[in-house]
């Protein structure tokens, strides 16, 4: 298993405590924050499994919704849902990213 996983994992658990902050104001949109949190890491999963173009598929698809998080963290901050959630959750998830960048060139 990629070590990348282990990160992966931290911020689907970052991602949920802000979900739990963010629903209070918009239900749908912690929904989506957990979808793509719990994608992320499982999709991680998969690929680590797969072979040839199925691999980088998975991992094209893990990196989709490790955007979608730092997506749905932007958004949750513009709408004042939630402050910023700091430079460290940032630094994860960028590494998540940027991994997974690498992955799928």
């Amino acid at each position: 298993m990629l070590r990348i996983y282990t990160v992966s994992l931290r911020v689907a658990a970052d991602a949920a405590d802000a979900a739990d902050r963010i629903g209070r104001k918009d239900p749908d949109l912690a929904r989506q924050l957990r979808r793509a949190a719990a994608s992320t890491p499982l999709n991680i999963a998969e690929g680590a499994g797969s072979l040839g173009k199925n691999r980088r598929a998975r991992y094209a698809n893990a990196l989709g919704s490790a955007y979608e998080v730092a997506a749905c963290f932007d958004v949750a901050v513009a709408m004042r849902c939630i402050p910023d959630p700091g430079p460290d959750v940032r630094q994860r998830l960028d590494h998540v990213i940027g991994t997974l960048v690498n992955l799928t060139r």
